[in-house]
């Protein structure tokens, strides 16, 4: 007879293991020195076995599998628990423990060899592991299923319910209502405004960041910031959340935006019921939603003109020399200038869902294609021609500049431009219920921080992203809303 609490002291067991693995994951990607890694790989692939094995004990299979057979009898929440628990389950089972073992161990070589490479411009560096990583994530993915579109299995892994189809719709809009605006704003861009791309020490960056953590009002007691190659928020529970920043000298706005896109991440899941935290319902909902609240702080917020009322002379107090003569309307129109640009996390907003178009692209065509490793540096250069007009002069700026790869994280990608427009739909909602410009210009983050609380953090992922959505806006989703919300910003600034 299936026991909800005996499944609870199993799965507990298992999260011990998935937190040390965590840890040690941090720790690879912020401060473990260069040469630990063939070492460390051999101990985590251990620890990974160990942990896999418990995922599929007979013990632990019998109890999900039989609570999901009663699973009427159970609480809502236990109910979503086991729901969860045996997705995950079923994404597992059939795998040999020795391939899961030998995965492990390839990604966290992968990660170190992926910075390296890309240091170095050297994509020959990097090929044989991410064709490795390839080969696993379609051999795993027929364990799984044996569905003829392996890239949407994937897909519904980092945002649940989404496939090709749906994708192609979205991106569809994108092509055929956003491509012709960008082009017209491309044609009225501004003069290069030099103040972008002074020097800005790195500690002045340090200390404006800091600063940034007290105004989005981000826990430290439940959090910390280091600094890593590429921006990225971890967690374990709502009391462990942490985030990392890159800093750039010649381009300040690297950090601040990274910084406030991060932040988005780590207060979704600060603020979280602590009521999950020993639950596998303890994150956020999907990476869709994920996206859509670190792209709401970074650019609703981050980039709008009532944000910098509040603290635009703070960061003119640390770089008065950089800044001496730019007043707020420069700086406003500074970080919103758009532009072609090869690095997508440096991206102005417009353009940024035309670099996660050529991603979606070409990750389809990697796993439905059998486009081989060697191709795609000629492909994504030749995407990066057609959606950005722009000639790729090195795989740094192509495609060796993202670490998801490393990670074995495909099918990731599509949620960074479904969370924008997610994050638009959910701004029109809020506008009507809070006046977010006055909160803003009165830097009264903690309100907004509160309503997105209550409507979305609380859950974790005990809603899925298809009933957030609905709940916070009463529709479905509609990516008219992301259209409309980049049209009125950009015609404001570039057409009025």
């Amino acid at each position: 007879m299936a026991d909800f609490d005996t499944f609870k002291s199993l799965q507990k067991k298992q999260k011990a293991y998935s937190y040390v693995l965590s840890l040690a994951g941090w720790d690879s990607n912020t401060e473990a020195p260069k040469e630990c890694f063939p070492f460390r790989s051999e101990m985590l692939s251990i620890i990974s076995g160990e942990h896999f094995s418990l995922m599929i004990s007979d013990a632990y299979v019998n109890e999900v599998n039989d609570l999901m057979a009663n699973r009427d009898d159970l609480t809502e929440t236990q109910r979503k628990e086991i729901e969860k628990a045996k997705k995950n389950l079923d994404k597992i089972i059939k795998i040999p423990k020795s391939e899961y073992v030998e995965y492990s161990k390839l990604r966290t070589m992968a990660q170190k060899v992926w910075e390296e490479a890309r240091e170095e411009d050297n994509f020959d560096k990097f090929k044989p592991y991410l064709e490795k990583l390839i080969a696993f994530q379609k051999k795993m993915v027929a364990y799984r299923s044996d569905t003829d579109n392996p890239y949407n299995v994937l897909l519904d892994d980092f945002e649940e319910g989404m496939d090709m189809e749906k994708y192609d719709a979205f991106f569809n809009t994108i092509k055929t209502e956003l491509v012709p605006f960008v082009k017209e704003i491309l044609k009225k861009k501004d003069e290069p405004e030099t103040f972008i791309h002074d020097k800005y020490p790195k500690d002045d960056q340090k200390k404006f960041v800091e600063y940034l953590l007290d105004v989005f009002h981000f826990n430290k007691d439940r959090g910390l910031l280091k600094e890593s190659v590429h921006p990225f928020t971890w967690n374990t529970h709502s009391k462990d959340v942490r985030l990392t920043v890159r800093y750039l000298e010649n381009y300040v706005f690297s950090s601040i935006f990274a910084a406030i896109h991060e932040l988005g991440h780590a207060l979704y899941e600060q603020q979280i019921d602590e009521v999950f935290d020993m639950t596998n319902l303890k994150s956020g909902a999907s990476m869709g939603i994920h996206e859509s609240q670190s792209r709401f702080y970074e650019n609703i917020v981050g980039r709008s003109k009532p944000f910098w009322e509040a603290h635009y002379s703070k960061l003119k107090s640390m770089f008065p020399k950089q800044l001496k003569t730019i007043d707020l309307e420069t700086f406003y129109r500074g970080i919103n200038k758009v532009d072609e640009t090869f690095i997508r996390v440096e991206a102005d907003e417009l353009t940024y869902p035309l670099h996660i178009l050529l991603r979606y692209e070409i990750e389809r065509a990697i796993f439905n294609d059998n486009i081989s490793v060697e191709e795609l540096p000629a492909l994504w250069n030749e995407k990066v021609k057609k959606y950005l007009n722009l000639e790729v002069d090195k795989d740094s700026n192509g495609v060796l500049q993202d670490v998801h790869w490393s990670g074995g994280m495909f099918g990731y990608f599509p949620t960074y431009a479904l969370g924008s427009a997610y994050a638009a739909q959910i701004y029109y909602t809020m506008k009507e219920e809070l006046d977010l410009e006055t909160l803003l210009r009165e830097n009264k983050v903690d309100k907004v921080n509160q309503w997105l609380k209550d409507k979305i953090h609380c859950f974790g992922s005990s809603l899925k992203p298809e009933e957030i959505i609905q709940k916070v806006t009463n529709e479905p989703f509609n990516p008219k809303y992301y259209i409309r919300y980049l049209k009125e910003k950009y015609t404001d600034i570039y057409l009025s």
